[in-house]
Order: C-alpha cells, then sequence, then structure tokens
C-alpha cells in the first residue's frame, strides 16, 4: 500500500499538485483492495453514477459526492459538508469523475481543507472521448478493465 502512496506522491509533487497526488485507476484499484479503510470519493451527479455505472469495490468503500448538481450543473454549495459525513481528516479518498476534471477540483479543495490524503484518480471512470466522441474506449477505469456495474 505504501508503494502506492508514494509513487501517487512522489507523482503529485512532480506535478506541483496542490493535493497529495495522482494515481491511475489500476493503483487505484489495488490500493482499495489493499487496505478497506481507503475510499472512493465519486464526485459525478448521481444520474452519471445511474445511467452509467460505478466501480465494482465494497460498499463501505464507495461514497457518492456530487461536485455538481444534474440538471443544471451548478457546483454542489453542500460539497464539504457531505464530504465530511463520510470522510475523516486523515483518511485516504480517491476522487474519482467521468473524466478526471472534476475529481481534481475535488481533491484540491478537500486539501484546502484539512483532506491531507486527497487524491485524483488519473483518467476518470470513463476516460477521454476517442475519435468518434465515445468514451470508455481510450483510457479510465472501465477500458482499464477493471470491476464496474451498471449501463
Amino acid at each position: 500500500m505504501n508503494t502506492i502512496l508514494d509513487t501517487g506522491r512522489r507523482r503529485g509533487a512532480d506535478a506541483q499538485l496542490p493535493y497529495a497526488g495522482a494515481l491511475t485507476p489500476q493503483e487505484s484499484h489495488a490500493l482499495l483492495q489493499a487496505d478497506t479503510k481507503v475510499k472512493l470519493i465519486d464526485v459525478r451527479t448521481d444520474a452519471e453514477r445511474d445511467w452509467i455505472g460505478k466501480p465494482q469495490i465494497a460498499p463501505n468503500q464507495q461514497f457518492a459526492v456530487q461536485w455538481t448538481l444534474y440538471p443544471g450543473g451548478k457546483s454542489n454549495p453542500d460539497f464539504l459538508a457531505q464530504l465530511s459525513q463520510v470522510a475523516g481528516k486523515d483518511d485516504v479518498l480517491l476522487f474519482l469523475c467521468r473524466g478526471a476534471v472534476r475529481s481534481k477540483g475535488a481533491a484540491k479543495l478537500a486539501a484546502e481543507h484539512g483532506y491531507t490524503n486527497s487524491f485524483d484518480v488519473l483518467e476518470g471512470f470513463e476516460g477521454a472521448k476517442d475519435a468518434e466522441g465515445h468514451r470508455k474506449n481510450v483510457d479510465g477505469w472501465c477500458k482499464a478493465g477493471l470491476p464496474w456495474i451498471g449501463a
């Protein structure tokens, strides 16, 4: 576990990230499997999780805290309050979104508010779009062949 976290922290330091670090989907999955105290914070909307799917990991390690709200895409004004209900300041938190944009913002805000072990999951759940504009074909949790459930 420490090797994975060290890799993520080095990646974060090298990129001068404003949070603890960044992990690939494969590293994130391995970390979740190795330590049941690690928490995946899925910052996608409830609609995205319902319609697109979510990682298949232990329920006590996966938490939904929307970064933006559906419909409308407005920022979730209760993000930090909701995060505090599922995570402690010293917990190892892996922030995940669709394509690794919102997760960076969530990890940054969490780190600014004392969550010292905030990590971004690189590539996101579905990853970048391919030439036809489709996801799950270029990179991300799904493309990596990691377990997931849903649509």
